[in-house]
């Protein structure tokens, strides 16, 4: 095969293709999944206008799945039966890696890296120096920055299908505080900072409430932002009750823009970590 363009036609061709057939390209998808692992390509990439998928790359993990076989995989005591090995070659790549910790092959892990007891999908890029904290989940095809923090049990969602859709990305600085929840194709901007508990959807009202007026987002955190959990009142036909919501209370400032001192950052508007 040669260079990725002649790839990208060899997936888009084979993805037409019932699975008896497809079968015969199972070269170009292991191929592209190497890619994947060695961080030679990516699911998605940030443009002028915003962060796009790859639909090519992400329908070559799916073909992966589709084509390959079950096969069983020891580690330690541990027995496995799986269509994705694990990724092993930490050492190599300057990453370090906490028992029980575990990512798949066709996820890539930049240098410095540390992957607490945590749980990283196929198709996730992680930028340098970032920490996935006790817990924390990466779902497929997830991009988190580098210098960022996913606090203890975070949940990243996977976003592969439909192989279009622009998955999760938390971009570079950002801290996500512990028990948070990103998911359905949510940006999470650079430096932000979001509160303990947090959930994010790509319907869940992002609301500004620092000025005279409140501006809304929806899928889309701003950079610097600092976000707590929030409700907003609905009114139902059985009365009215508060739905889940994030406010925005807030921005980073150069006297907390280091990592240790982001605990600080929440406190100062009377918010946990």
């Amino acid at each position: 095969m040669t260079g990725v363009a002649g790839l990208e036609r060899v997936i888009d061709g084979l993805w037409e293709l019932p699975s008896e057939e497809a079968v015969r390209g199972l070269e170009a998808v292991e191929e592209t999944i190497r890619l994947l692992d060695e961080g030679l390509v990516r699911v998605a990439e940030k443009t002028p206008e915003g962060w796009v998928a790859r639909e090519w790359v992400k329908k070559a993990i799916l073909l992966y799945f589709r084509l390959r076989r079950s096969e069983p995989e020891e580690v330690g005591p541990f027995r496995y039966l799986d269509k994705v090995p694990l990724k092993r070659n930490f050492e190599e790549l300057g990453v370090r890696v906490v028992p029980p910790a575990v990512a798949r092959y066709g996820s890539f892990l930049s240098e410095g890296v540390v992957l607490m007891p945590s749980y990283v999908n196929i198709g996730a890029w992680i930028g340098p120096r970032t920490m996935v904290d006790t817990w924390a989940t990466v779902g497929s095809c997830a991009q988190i920055g580098a210098d960022v923090h996913l606090s203890g049990g975070v949940g990243i969602g996977g976003v592969l299908e439909p192989p279009q859709a622009v998955p999760v990305v938390v971009e570079d600085g950002a801290f996500v505080g512990s028990r948070c929840i990103v998911v359905e194709g949510v940006v999470v901007g650079a430096e932000a900072v979001l509160g303990a508990n947090v959930v994010l959807t790509a319907s869940t009202p992002i609301i500004d409430v620092t000025g005279p007026e409140p501006v809304e987002y929806r899928g889309y955190v701003p950079p610097r932002s600092v976000v707590v959990p929030g409700t907003r009142q609905k009114t139902f036909p059985a009365g009215t009750y508060g739905v889940s919501a994030a406010l925005v209370i807030g921005r980073r400032t150069e006297s907390t823009d280091l990592k240790v001192s982001l605990n600080e950052t929440l406190r100062s508007y009377g918010v946990a970590v």
